[in-house]
């Protein structure tokens, strides 16, 4: 898995890699099929004061790109609520990925004890 760590407007530093990176461990753990992560991190123009945090995530894996965005007062709230947006929609895609395949392996016994 490759994980791209772009900023806009903000400087990544080391803390801030770090932290991104054990947040994601959450959502790696969920699901390591993942192909990779490319995450936006921005400061919005200063007419929206209250939510001006931006952190933004492509996240690929096979046949599917999750895109999700999140904003916040904080660089720090905005990543926590980004991370626990992506782990939803992973576990989603999960379950349906495997949901599928569970319903081909039904079809295929089905249709074997018709003979």
């Amino acid at each position: 898995m490759n994980l791209l760590l772009t900023g806009q407007h903000v400087d990544i530093s080391p803390a801030l890699r770090e932290y991104v990176e054990t947040k994601l461990e959450r959502v790696i753990r969920h699901f390591d099929q993942i192909i990779d992560i490319a995450i936006v991190l921005g400061v919005e123009k200063p007419s929206e004061k209250d939510k001006r945090q931006r952190a933004e995530v492509n996240l690929r894996v096979k046949g599917n790109v999750i895109h999700l965005d999140h904003y916040a007062e904080d660089l720090y709230a905005a990543i926590d609520g980004l991370v626990d947006k992506l782990d939803r929609q992973v576990v989603r895609h999960k379950d349906k990925v495997q949901s599928h395949k569970n319903e081909a392996l039904k079809n295929i016994s089905a249709s074997g004890m018709d003979m």
